[in-house]
Formats: structure tokens, C-alpha cells, sequence
């Protein structure tokens, strides 16, 4: 497990996000380390993730998850959707800490290990919810109450949109991490004041094709 805690391992997130225009510190990055190194641990009892490979978890996991920081502003509420081992929700309250972040999934084992993970950085202003997202935008205390909703490959656009688009304050902003553009999906919201905006970018050192769709 100590193969995170390298400065090879954390050197590839530092300069992979460099080069995407975002600054990450030594710190940050042995943050993100603890993070990966217990997701490993839990992994082999609990299905966190299928990416065990110590390069594609610092670029496919962390690297890719600070994607979405130049469109998040700092002090804002973020709800993070079916966000399974805290990707993005994780990686952006580490590189933004004045962010106040709340994760979500349907998951109890998921949950837990969130739990986990935020005790073991200290983080504040975080808290992970163990919830099925439909019932959720029912819930007085989260209803219209975030700035900002992002979900990383958790479902299509248009499902996406409908049920995360109750927990948004006025004029907030729906963030969906996908694999590539996907033009129907995009035709398929509606309702919304104005058009989806689309991002596309690669990820450095392996040259997968992102995007971000922001409504």
C-alpha cells in the first residue's frame, strides 16, 4: 500500500493537474493518498471500485475528479450523487477545503467507509449520507439546499437532472462527469433556462477522453 505514499505516485497527480491548471500541494496529494491506500483496504471486502491499478486510481479517480474545480466557486455547497468510494466529493474538498460538501449513496458499506476515510483526514464540513437520492430531494434539510450537484457515470443526463434538480438552490448548477459527449443525451434535457454547456478534455498520461456537461 505504500506505493501511494511515493513521491512517484503523488508527483503524477501533482503534475497531471498542474497541467489541467490546477494546483495541488504535497500535502493535498499525501491527503489523497491515506484516501486511495484505505480504499484498497476496503476493496478487498467491499466493491469500491474496479480500478486497482496504482497509476489509473491517481489519474482515473483523482485527477479526473478535479476536473470540475474551475466550475465550483469557493465557500459553495456541493452534493455529491451515487458518489461510491467519495469520487469527486472527496478530491475536491481536499484541494478546496472552504467547500462544504455532502456525499451521498445507497450503499451503507459505501457509506461507512466514507465515514472512515473523513475521520482519517480530519476534514470538516463534509458529511456522507447513507440514502436512496429519490426519497432524499423529499428531505426538508436537503431540499434546495446546494449550490452545486455533480455525479460522476452515476446514471443517463436526463435521469440525472430530474433527480438531482430538487436539492438545487435558485440558479444553481448541475455538474455530470461522463466517459465522452454524448450528443443524445444532451438533446434529451429540457426545462432547464439555458442550454447544457459541454467541456471535453483529456486526461493526461493516458490520453482518455472526459467531459463535463454543466446545466
Amino acid at each position: 500500500m505504500n506505493q501511494f505514499h511515493s513521491d512517484k505516485w503523488k508527483s503524477v497527480i501533482r503534475e497531471g493537474s498542474a497541467g489541467l491548471g490546477i494546483h495541488v500541494t504535497s500535502q493535498q496529494a499525501e491527503m489523497m493518498a491515506v484516501h486511495a491506500e484505505e480504499l484498497m483496504r476496503w476493496n478487498r471486502k467491499t466493491n469500491l471500485t474496479a480500478i486497482t491499478d496504482p497509476m489509473d486510481i491517481a489519474v482515473k479517480h483523482y485527477i479526473d475528479s478535479l476536473i470540475p474545480l474551475h466550475k465550483i466557486a469557493e465557500n459553495t455547497s456541493l452534493i455529491d450523487i451515487g458518489t461510491g468510494g467519495g469520487f469527486p466529493g472527496i478530491p475536491l474538498k481536499i484541494v478546496r477545503p472552504s467547500l462544504c460538501v455532502t456525499l451521498v449513496d445507497a450503499s451503507r458499506k459505501k457509506v461507512n467507509f466514507l465515514k472512515q476515510v473523513i475521520r482519517l483526514l480530519n476534514l470538516e464540513n463534509i458529511e456522507a449520507v447513507h440514502a436512496r437520492i429519490e426519497e432524499m430531494g423529499n428531505d426538508p434539510q436537503y431540499r434546495e439546499s446546494f449550490d452545486t450537484a455533480i455525479s460522476r457515470a452515476f446514471t443517463d443526463l436526463e435521469r440525472f437532472a430530474g433527480l438531482a434538480s430538487p436539492f438545487l438552490k435558485n440558479r444553481g448548477q448541475l455538474i455530470a462527469m461522463k466517459s465522452r459527449k454524448t450528443e443524445e443525451e444532451v438533446k434529451s434535457i429540457s426545462g432547464f433556462p439555458k442550454p447544457p454547456v459541454v467541456e471535453t478534455y483529456t486526461l493526461p498520461f493516458q490520453g482518455a477522453v472526459r467531459s463535463l456537461i454543466i446545466l
